[in-house]
């Protein structure tokens, strides 16, 4: 298998990735393949030991099981939320809707299900980290989307240069999707990151603002189908 490339380009420390499952072969595998992409990684078994760690060093990326023992994954995850933003990715074997919901109400910030694909699994880490470890100095102040810009030390939108007017939640949704086109951004993560609180599966915000905030650039002239809803997952600007 390829290596896929790190966040070393982004920042020169080693992204720090803590494995949680209690499955040993399932751990020690999920270990090797991060290894062999140059991530650090730690191990934990249990749901107990994961919040110890993850609350007294300092990682990247949290790798989380929900079947644990001691104390269960979605317990941990709770807890941890009250103090930490660490990223933390739920890779479990309930592949139940509720169970996805509940993982990202609770502040992951992906799910995924087992068995997963080895190379799709990297994929999503890799994505996380980027994101994430992307360092405050490199953003931009303005962006550019097809006949869209956006000045985000003005707060102003044009589109053939032409002003669109949106509101401050709708510029940080536009400004998130922009600077990361092409990624699928998680209800969870525009949750915390625009709106600064824990996505709940019966808030409709979010939806609510997408639909206006298309509405507008759409009808000043853009093509809104760009701004695109993937079902289960969250939003994407192609």
């Amino acid at each position: 298998m390829t290596l896929l490339p790190t966040c070393d380009d982004l920042n020169r420390t080693t992204p720090k990735i803590l494995v949680v499952e209690d499955d040993k072969y399932l751990n020690d595998e999920l270990k090797q393949l991060l290894s062999d992409s140059a991530y650090q990684v730690d191990q934990c078994h249990d749901g107990e030991e994961a919040l110890s760690k993850a609350l007294g060093e300092s990682y990247h990326l949290v790798l989380l099981d929900l079947m644990l023992p001691v104390r269960d994954g979605l317990s941990m995850l709770n807890l941890l939320r009250k103090t930490d933003t660490t990223p933390v990715m739920i890779v479990s074997a309930r592949h139940a809707e509720q169970e996805r919901i509940q993982g990202l109400s609770a502040g992951a910030d992906d799910y995924m299900a087992k068995p997963f694909n080895k190379e799709e699994l990297l994929l999503r880490v890799d994505a996380i980290l980027r994101r994430t470890m992307r360092p405050k100095a490199v953003e931009e102040q303005v962006l550019s989307h097809q006949n869209l810009t956006l000045n985000k030390a003005q707060q102003q939108v044009e589109i053939n240069q032409q002003s669109v007017t949106v509101t401050p939640t709708e510029m940080g949704l536009l400004y998130m999707l922009i600077q990361n086109r092409g990624e699928v951004l998680s209800k969870a993560y525009l949750y915390q990151t625009v709106f600064h609180r824990q996505y709940s599966q019966y808030d409709r915000s979010l939806d609510m603002h997408i639909s206006k905030l298309r509405r507008k650039l759409t009808a000043a002239g853009w093509d809104g189908s760009c701004l695109q809803t993937v079902h289960g997952k969250g939003y994407c600007l192609q």
